[in-house]
């Protein structure tokens, strides 16, 4: 229950910060194929140039990752309907018609769940953070940020909305409601272990629970996969293991936050290796951050989303800006991993290739797209 709290209280807060500042608002999709700035993204972790010392590696460097397509199941069971679902706000739904999905969130995760059950021919929108490839000419159904536009939903003429509370208002959900919009809502609680349930969620709400199933099993073996591959490099001894501290910036806003326990963040850190830093000194869920709390963390690398280490004017603006972070080994090195906005905290179909590209950041890094190479 802590951590569902948590990270709702979280999300509330990303969908404000991103209403204020949100920089990658609307973006277009990402191409399908690996950029050149991603050159090791496919070859095995092990087979790269690994540093030597995982606590004092020097340096930005970006994680990206090998392909923006998901690939949908080989099922192709036709959707069962109609299906009655209790969503998480325990509303009693009946889904009839799925003929016009529109499926919305904060971190495109639940888009990028519908395509890989095959359902993307039927998404008629998308939201900002949704920027993978075969959505390009999805119109956008979010403003200022992450706020649901109802003008622009209704004239989708969606038969089912898929959402949760990480964007909202909530009054806008009870408008497309009254409109005679199918609404279901699907938890928010975002971390590597609840893949296999939002999972099954979405699938049953899109009466395709043989295909729920079939994702599920692919995603489990992903992750198995990714997850040993990175257990060959991790630091046997816990103390040579990099101490990590996920920052969130916009620095157009002047908006610092530290991500910690029950974030999302921490399990992405944990997952790669990391120590979660941000969990030792007590830290829950997202808080602004502090010159104290830095200093008392001290990081050895800092993780953060690629517009917001932008819009600080790279690792350089970042230390001017926290004067802070000079007092700690990340500062010192500066020592920064950066992500795609849209990619990062997007736990579902993609979460073993964000870990998996994490861990290449972290343990063979190339210079950071946010960072240049001097």
């Amino acid at each position: 229950m802590r951590r569902v709290s948590a990270l709702l209280l979280a999300a509330a807060l990303v969908v404000g910060l991103s209403a204020c500042a949100d920089p990658g608002a609307g973006a277009a999709p990402q191409d399908s194929t690996t950029p050149d700035t991603c050159p090791q993204a496919s070859a095995p972790l092990a087979s790269l140039d690994l540093v030597d010392d995982v606590r004092t590696a020097t340096g930005g460097s970006t994680a990206c990752l090998s392909s923006h397509t998901i690939e949908p199941v080989s099922d192709d069971t036709a959707p069962e309907l109609p299906v009655t679902v209790t969503d998480s706000e325990g509303r009693e739904i009946e889904v009839a018609d799925v003929d016009r999905i529109l499926p919305i969130d904060i971190s495109g995760t639940i888009a990028s769940t519908v395509f890989a059950l095959g359902l993307g021919d039927q998404v008629v929108g998308r939201d900002s953070s949704t920027q993978f490839a075969g959505t390009e000419d999805l119109p956008v159904v979010t403003k200022t940020g992450h706020t649901l536009n109802a003008e622009a939903i209704l004239e989708l003429a969606p038969t089912v909305i898929l959402t949760d509370t990480t964007i909202g208002p909530k009054e806008v959900r009870q408008q497309l409601r009254d409109a005679g919009i199918t609404v279901v809502v699907i938890s928010s609680d975002r971390h590597l272990d609840t893949t296999d349930e939002l999972v099954t969620e979405i699938a049953t709400a899109l009466g395709v629970p043989s295909r729920g199933a079939a994702l599920i099993e692919r995603l489990d073996a992903d992750l198995e996969a990714s997850l040993a591959e990175i257990a060959e490099v991790v630091p046997a001894d816990a103390d040579d293991r990099a101490r990590m501290l996920f920052l969130y910036v916009r620095g157009n806003a002047n908006i610092y936050y530290i991500f910690g326990e029950d974030s999302g963040a921490d399990s992405l850190i944990h997952a790669v290796g990391g120590v979660d830093v941000a969990g030792e000194i007590g830290w829950v869920g997202m808080k602004p951050m502090t010159a104290e709390a830095l200093v008392a963390a001290q990081p050895d690398v800092l993780v953060m989303m690629t517009d917001g280490l932008e819009s600080v004017g790279g690792i350089d603006g970042l230390i001017e800006r926290i004067p802070a972070l000079a007092e700690t080994p990340a500062g010192a090195n500066h020592r920064v991993i950066d992500m795609a906005d849209s990619e990062i905290l997007s736990f579902g179909p993609r979460s073993a290739e964000v870990i998996d590209a994490i861990a290449r950041a972290l343990y063979a890094p190339t210079p950071a797209a946010a960072e240049p190479a001097k």
